[in-house]
């Protein structure tokens, strides 16, 4: 599936300083009945956002409208729980394009990068200044350099290095999945075949 392309973002945030954020936190069981990647979003934490009438729960993050942007900035932990992919889609389909913490559950990292999110990891120290940064100054801006794999907050010094696999950063980079990767290299493999 062809999505676009993440080279450099740069972007506010949205503080969730929460930790062990497991995938029925993320997307509830109960919204999971499609299989479909679309409309996931808005039953992004459904059951932190809004209350048991629908009524959205004034003080919680996403409900503020001082709190936007592309990036996600949350606890230790995320993604924990189940395996399920939905939890990826919602975030995605919210309009989140990286999230940012100080460890993720592998489930979640390994689906994250399989859907175009980018997961980056961070010492905790550093997730520690940029959570009290973003809380305290919602417009702070964070830029996310891939193919330098360089986190960065723009006029403070803050800075910090993350890991990403390499052949996971090159499909995120040109915006393709698995499957788009292997059919561009389709004439090499063809040649490779004939050769042998």
């Amino acid at each position: 599936m062809k999505r676009e392309k993440f080279t450099i973002l740069e972007s506010t945030c949205v503080p969730l300083p929460l930790e062990n954020i497991d995938t029925d936190q993320i997307i509830p069981a109960r919204f999971l009945s499609s299989t479909e990647r679309e409309g996931f979003g808005e039953n992004l934490f459904r059951d932190w956002r809004f209350d048991g009438n629908g009524n959205p729960v004034p003080g919680f993050v996403l409900n503020r409208p001082e709190y936007r942007g592309e990036i996600l900035i949350t606890g230790s932990n995320f993604g924990c729980g189940s395996s399920r992919e939905h939890a990826v889609w919602a975030i995605a389909d919210y309009g989140f394009r990286a999230v940012v913490s100080d460890s993720f559950a592998d489930i979640f990292m390994n689906n994250a990068l399989n859907n175009g999110l980018l997961p980056v990891v961070i010492h905790s120290g550093l997730l520690t200044q940029l959570t009290a940064l973003v809380t305290e100054k919602p417009g702070t801006r964070i830029r996310i350099d891939l193919d330098d794999q360089l986190l960065s907050v723009p006029g403070t010094g803050l800075r910090s290095g993350f890991p990403v696999n390499g052949f996971r950063k090159e499909c995120l980079m040109k915006g393709l999945d698995s499957i788009d990767y292997l059919l561009a290299m389709k004439e090499e493999i063809e040649a490779y075949e004939r050769s042998r």
